[in-house]
C-alpha cells in the first residue's frame, strides 16, 4: 500500500504553514520521512536550496529539523532543565551554560518555563513549551508540530499561537499539523491539504474557510457535535458516591488524588467533565473501570455495587471503554486488528463461546467493524500498530459500540482523528444515545463537550467544582473554570455568565 505518492509542498522560511487532512492520509508517513524516520522511495527534499538525504533522525535534527511528538516525551520525576539537556549534553554540558541556554531560549521566544521545577509538577500547557524548548535547544530553525493543541484549553491555545509567532518573527519556520481547521486558518501564513497520500491543494487562510478545507480533506461539510433533542430518563445507570483516591508523587510522598466524587448519570444521558490533565480526570476512569481501587466512596452499575469487582467483571456488566491513551490501555500495536477487537471483551460472544475462542466470528466481525466504521486497513491481519491514529481510534469505538454497554466510558474519543471519522463518532455516541445509553465523556474538545453534554461538570485539584448548562456556557467559560478561577453554577439567572457560588 502507498503511503505518500507525488507529495508536493513547500514551506517559506519564517512561517507557520499548516498540513490537514483526514485519518490515514499520509500526514505522519510525510513527518516521519522529513524527520528521518523513514526513507523515501523516490523523490527530493530540498532545505535553503540544498538537496539533503536523511537516514536517521539525527540527521535532520543536524540540519535544523524538529519535530514534537502529539504525545509529549518528558521524564516526570526529571526537572524541566534535565528532560531539556538530556541527549544533548555535548552541546553546553550539564552545568551553568546549559541553565543559561535555556533561560536564554524561555527568553527569546516567551515560553517562560522554570528550570528547576519537576515535570511532574506542570501542566499539559508547560510540558509542551518543555517539548519546543527541547528542539530549539538542538538548534532547530523548522519545528514539526503534532496536534499540538489537542490536549490545551482555549487560553492556552491562545498562549501557543503567541509563542509560534514569537518563534516565527525570529526566523524559525513551524509545520503545524492539525484536524481542527478554526485553528488552522487563525494560527497559518499556509496550508496544504492531503488526500490519499496525495496533495490535493496549497490555500492561504485569507481565501478559504473551515467549510471550504473539510470539503477539500474528506468531500464534506465540517461537522458539529451540537445535540438538539433531550433523551434523558430518569432511570439511574452509573451511580458514583463519595469517591476518594489517594497516590503519591515521585518523592514517595503521599497525596490526594480524588476528593468526594459524587455523580449520577441516568439512561440517555451525556454526562461531560472538563477539566485541565492531570486534575483527576483520569484517575476518575480508572477508579471506574477498575484500574486503580478508591480508598472511599461506592461505584453502582444498574443498582449493582463494584467498588470492589475486577475490571473483567464490570467488562461483563456492560461497561464500555474508549482509553485516554489508546496504546497503553486501548490496543495491543503488535498483535493483528482481529485480536485487538477481542481485547477487553474475550468472554463475550462474538469472541467465545462458553469457555472457548471463536477466532473465526472474531474475524469476521473486525471485517464489520472495519467495514461499517470505515477503518482504512489493507486488511485484518495487520497490526494495530501499523494504522494511523485516527484508525485505531475508529477500530477501538468499533469495537466498544459493538457489545450494546449500558454505559460508555469515553475518554477523548476523538482526539487526533480526521473531521469525517469525528463526524461519525459523535453520531455513533448520539444514535446510541437515543437508544439509552449512558455516558461519560472526558474531552479536551470543549466544543466536543458542550455540543454532546446533556450535563457539564468541572474537575480541578480533584474535586468536581462547577457545574455548567451546556445549552448556555461558552467554550471561553468553561475554560476559565477549568483553570480553578471560577466555582458552583457558571451561569446567573437569565443567562448571563457569573463567577458562580462557591461550593457549601
Amino acid at each position: 500500500m502507498v503511503a505518500n505518492h507525488d507529495i508536493n509542498i513547500t514551506v517559506e522560511r519564517g512561517t507557520v504553514h499548516a498540513l490537514v487532512g483526514e485519518n490515514g492520509a499520509g500526514k505522519s508517513t510525510l513527518m516521519k520521512i522529513l524527520y528521518g524516520m523513514q526513507r523515501p522511495d523516490e523523490g527530493t527534499i530540498t532545505i535553503d536550496g540544498e538537496t539533503v538525504d536523511f537516514r536517521s533522525p539525527a540527521d535532520a535534527i543536524a540540519r535544523g529539523i524538529g519535530m514534537v511528538h502529539q504525545h509529549f516525551m518528558l521524564a516526570d520525576n526529571l526537572t524541566v532543565l534535565e528532560n531539556t539537556v538530556l541527549g544533548a549534553e555535548r552541546l553546553y554540558g550539564i552545568g551553568q551554560r546549559a541553565r543559561e541556554r535555556v533561560l536564554e531560549l524561555s527568553e527569546t521566544y516567551g515560553l517562560a518555563v522554570r528550570p528547576d521545577v519537576l515535570v511532574e509538577e506542570i501542566g499539559v500547557a508547560d510540558r509542551q513549551r518543555v517539548e519546543i524548548l527541547k528542539v530549539l535547544y538542538r538548534g532547530a530553525r523548522t519545528l514539526i508540530l503534532d496536534e499540538p493543541t489537542a490536549v490545551l484549553v482555549p487560553q492556552e491555545v491562545d498562549a501557543l499561537f503567541e509563542n509560534l509567532r514569537g518563534l516565527t518573527d525570529e526566523g524559525l519556520t513551524v509545520l503545524f499539523i492539525s484536524h481542527k481547521l478554526g485553528e488552522v486558518l487563525s494560527v497559518a501564513d499556509a496550508i496544504t491539504v492531503i488526500r490519499r497520500g496525495t496533495t490535493v491543494a496549497s490555500v492561504t487562510p485569507a481565501e478559504t474557510t473551515p467549510k471550504q478545507l473539510a470539503e477539500l480533506m474528506v468531500g464534506s461539510q465540517l461537522p458539529t457535535p451540537e445535540t438538539r433533542e433531550s433523551t434523558v430518563t430518569d432511570e439511574p445507570v452509573l451511580t458514583v458516591s463519595g469517591l476518594s483516591l489517594s497516590g503519591s508523587d515521585a518523592d514517595g510522598v503521599p497525596r490526594r488524588i480524588l476528593s468526594d466524587i459524587d455523580f449520577t448519570i441516568h439512561r440517555g444521558e451525556v454526562l461531560g467533565i472538563a477539566g485541565v490533565e492531570g486534575n483527576g480526570q483520569a484517575e476518575l476512569v480508572e477508579a471506574i473501570m477498575g484500574i486503580r481501587q478508591p480508598d472511599a466512596g461506592t461505584i453502582t452499575l444498574a443498582g449493582e455495587d463494584l467498588t470492589r469487582a475486577s475490571t473483567r467483571t464490570r467488562r461483563e456488566r456492560g461497561i464500555g471503554y474508549i482509553p485516554e491513551d489508546r496504546h497503553r490501555h486501548g490496543l495491543l500495536l503488535q498483535a493483528p486488528l482481529w485480536e485487538n477487537r477481542m481485547l477487553g471483551h474475550v468472554t463475550q460472544p462474538p469472541n467465545s463461546r462458553g469457555p472457548w475462542l471463536t477466532a473465526g466470528q472474531a474475524r469476521r466481525d473486525t471485517e464489520r467493524i472495519v467495514r461499517e466504521y470505515d477503518v482504512r486497513t489493507p486488511g485484518i491481519e495487520v497490526t494495530a500498530g501499523s494504522l494511523s491514529g485516527g484508525n485505531q481510534q475508529k477500530l477501538i469505538v468499533g469495537r466498544e459500540m459493538s457489545h450494546d454497554p449500558r454505559i460508555l466510558i469515553a475518554a477523548h474519543p476523538t482526539r487526533g482523528v480526521d473531521v469525517g471519522a469525528q463526524a461519525e463518532i459523535w453520531d455513533r455516541i448520539r444514535q446510541a444515545r437515543s437508544d439509552g445509553l449512558a455516558v461519560l465523556l472526558i474531552s479536551a474538545d470543549l466544543d466536543e463537550l458542550i455540543g454532546l453534554s446533556d450535563s457539564l461538570r468541572v474537575i480541578y485539584g480533584g474535586r468536581l467544582v462547577a457545574d455548567a448548562d451546556p445549552a448556555t456556557i461558552t467554550p471561553e467559560q468553561l475554560g476559565t473554570a477549568m483553570t480553578g478561577a471560577a466555582t458552583g453554577h457558571l451561569e446567573q439567572p437569565g443567562g448571563e455568565p457569573g463567577a458562580g457560588e462557591e461550593n457549601e
